[in-house]
């Protein structure tokens, strides 16, 4: 790698910002012979352009010695993020190569089929005349001869071991801050209905443990292996038994991980396993803090790497999570550029929001929206309800009310069309949106003011999350929440120029920055220093732009799903949250002020092979 190259390599034809002094920083980061760098980047800093003039540093083809690695890889987990560089003129020297099943056959009689399901993929030594002009191939072959090849995590993670995309001398990883989780959710295995195929076939046992769970496995393998080799004996396959084979090979390949890994004593890899409903219920079986894992997927990928993200809020945690060593990583923060009273937050607290309040607080949210909307009748907003259960109660209280005219929301297989719908008005309509907190652009006039309903803490029935916590680990549970909660703040200002507000619901944020507050990057302890109680309207629906109407919903049965029932418990458990008072920090103001009135403006990620 050649750091020197790396103001020639920057994409665009000037610098804005703090963009020169984050690329001589990272450049010296390099030339101090460190690994691996990690840019802390907020919202506005063109962590793309950053991205391109990193990878632009990569040992080219000429410079290289036969055995030497070249070229750079460009990697992200948001689908969104890659579609962006896709799109941006700047970046358009970057190959992106997506997974098959995002490309159409051109065979005649086939332009309907996905590349993964089309013949060359269900009769077995087909031969295809046009395979050498195929949308996937093609793309595949140019990305693995370009120097900088752009695809997401997953399909990065699913190539590690291709002989086509072997070992380069850069990469780089987008949006990093959550790649241990990403590894973890991407190596656990879920076992039941819809992802074994003879799943009614089997005998499924109690689990009682990681021993046991180990023996299972083993005997699955065998009897997948089996069923695999059926189904490849046959001249030619249907769609749906080419779906089979595949989802046979994928859950061997994944048990056979598992087990290698639970039985080497050198793993650090840490398994558990659920199976909540006892002998023949599903069970799900996850790693933790899988280095292993990410050593093969990742870290021998490459000779150097950089990560970029907002949010990487500890280096030395976030190196214990990954796998690397501290000391061979360098921390490069660029400033915020974006003036803070662009940015404010407000306490509009109303109590917690945990389950045992919920009932109590949600109401009063919802009162408290009404009058956010009375404040911005002529702006869109977007409130962040963190759970399909608190978007229904949130969407029933808003309808009593008589402002549904004015509110919309999203259904669980309808989230993007519902999205750009909602994006696509000029009305000032309010998004009531589920796990929209990261990857979302609402620059200028697409929303001017959002509304966060709860804490996003992480789910304490999860065994993951309830085993980290058992073990003392809360400053993680902390930092995992606070992540979120800036990502979030991100999502309405988009530019220097640009403005927008964050009205705070949950008490438990309050808590929250007090408890993370050594983790916050200085420019977001900055707003919440800045914090004010904002002076709303009082409460009166007829002003809040409603016509009476009925919520718009995409898809209302996805929407309804399985939120009765459950009462919300396994979609937002705040743990063992501990008490604490509703007046927050007291570095925060105690000023109320009205905020000035201005007139200007994860696709399938899985799919790869």
């Amino acid at each position: 790698m050649n750091p020197e190259r790396i103001f020639d390599e920057f994409p665009a034809p000037s610098f804005r910002g703090n963009q020169r002094e984050a690329l001589s920083d990272i450049r010296e980061a390099f030339e101090g012979d460190n690994d691996v760098v990690l840019v802390r980047a907020p919202t506005g800093s063109g962590k793309s352009l950053l991205a391109r003039a990193i990878a632009g540093c990569a040992r080219r083809v000429d410079e290289a010695a036969p055995t030497d690695s070249t070229g750079a890889y460009y990697t992200t987990p948001q689908v969104s993020q890659l579609d962006d560089v896709a799109e941006d003129a700047l970046l358009d020297d970057l190959k992106i190569i997506r997974g098959k099943r995002n490309y159409s056959c051109i065979l005649p009689g086939e332009h309907d089929t996905p590349v993964n399901r089309a013949p060359c993929a269900r009769e077995k030594g087909y031969d295809c005349s046009v395979r050498h002009r195929c949308p996937y191939f093609s793309d595949r072959a140019i990305a693995s001869n370009r120097e900088i090849a752009a695809m997401t995590l997953a399909y990065f993670m699913r190539t590690a071991g291709s002989e086509v995309f072997r070992k380069r001398d850069a990469v780089v990883i987008d949006e990093a801050h959550g790649l241990a989780e990403w590894a973890e959710m991407y190596a656990a295995i879920d076992l039941n209905p819809r992802t074994v195929p003879i799943w009614d076939d089997l005998k499924i046992p109690e689990i009682t443990g990681l021993d046991r769970a180990v023996d299972y496995a083993d005997r699955l393998v065998g009897t997948c292996k089996r069923r695999k080799d059926d189904l490849i004996a046959q001249p030619e396959l249907t769609a749906a038994e080419v779906a089979r084979r595949d989802r046979f090979q994928e859950l061997i390949s994944e048990l056979d991980w598992f087990v290698d890994d639970y039985r080497d004593p050198d793993s650090a890899t840490e398994w558990v396993v659920d199976q909540p409903d006892g002998a023949g219920g599903p069970i799900t079986i996850k790693p933790m803090n899988p280095e292993r894992y990410l050593a093969h997927t990742v870290w021998e990928r490459g000779n150097k790497f950089a990560l970029l993200s907002a949010t990487i809020l500890n280096k030395e945690a976030f190196c214990r999570q990954v796998g690397l060593d501290p000391e061979r990583v360098a921390l490069v923060d660029v400033g915020h550029t974006f003036p803070v009273e662009n940015r404010p937050l407000y306490d509009v607290t109303q109590g917690k929001m945990t389950y045992e309040h919920r009932e109590e607080t949600l109401p009063k949210i919802a009162r408290t929206v009404v009058r956010i909307m009375q404040e911005h009748p002529d702006e869109k907003g977007i409130v962040h309800a963190h759970s399909y259960h608190i978007q229904k109660k949130l969407a029933e209280q808003l309808e009593a009310f008589g402002v549904g005219g004015r509110v919309r929301a999203h259904g669980r297989d309808s989230r993007d069309a519902d999205l750009d719908s909602w994006k696509a008005t000029d009305d000032p309509d309010v998004f009531l949106s589920v796990k929209m907190e990261e990857a979302l652009d609402l620059k200028g006039d697409l929303a001017r003011w959002q509304v966060l309903c709860k804490a996003p803490f992480l789910n304490t029935s999860d065994s993951r999350v309830a085993h980290r916590l058992e073990h003392g680990q809360w400053a993680w549970y902390y930092r995992a929440a606070l992540r979120t909660v800036i990502q979030a703040c991100g999502r309405v200002i988009r530019a220097p120029d640009d403005y927008g507000a964050t009205y705070l619901a949950d008490s438990s944020l309050l808590q929250l920055f007090d408890r993370a507050r050594t983790d916050m990057p200085d420019w977001f302890a900055e707003q919440v220093d800045r914090m004010a109680h904002p002076d709303l309207p009082e409460f009166d629906p007829r002003s809040a732009g409603g016509s009476g109407g009925s919520i718009g919903y995409g898809d209302t049965r996805q929407f309804d799903g399985n939120t009765s029932g459950n009462s919300g418990r396994n979609d937002s458990s705040d743990g063992n949250e501990s008490g604490g008072t509703d007046s927050g920090s007291n570095s925060r103001r105690n000023s109320r002020s009205r905020r000035s009135r201005k007139k200007s403006p994860m696709a399938d990620v899985w799919d790869t092979e």
